[in-house]
């Protein structure tokens, strides 16, 4: 089966963000599964943007920290992913945004999102899936 674009990312809707951790050069965004051996995390090797009340914070902003937690504990009501947009969490009028510019790149990944319980993943990479315009 090829890539479909969202199809994992999708099964995060209706999970609760529960945590975000600040792993030196990356953030985790870990997510309450719906059984106990099902607890997703989304690794940002490339850390989001938040939008949230209208206002967009990046990465170096002296608010973003803030932001990002500030999204504990809302549930995930929509998911969208493809080329031209990169991924996108959505908590209700607020959104987790990674689409980095070809600049912004500087590692092999971009994301990947784990945890699920019939063990399936997925990595985003610069020029691959839904990052295909970073080539």
């Amino acid at each position: 089966m090829g890539y479909l674009p969202n199809e994992l990312l999708q099964r995060l809707v209706g999970l609760r963000l529960y945590s975000v951790q600040f792993v030196m050069d990356y953030v985790q965004l870990r997510f309450d599964g719906p059984v106990a051996s099902e607890m997703p995390v989304l690794n940002c090797d490339v850390l989001p943007a938040v939008v949230r009340q209208g206002r967009t914070y990046l990465p170096g902003d002296p608010d973003w920290a803030d932001a990002l937690v500030g999204l504990i504990p809302q549930t995930v009501t929509k998911t969208c992913e493809g080329t031209g947009t990169g991924i996108e969490i959505h908590f209700g009028d607020q959104v987790v945004h990674i689409h980095p510019t070809r600049e912004q790149v500087d590692t092999a990944e971009i994301a990947m999102l784990s945890g699920f319980g019939d063990g399936r993943w997925m990595v985003w990479r610069p020029s691959e899936d839904s990052f295909e315009d970073l080539a």
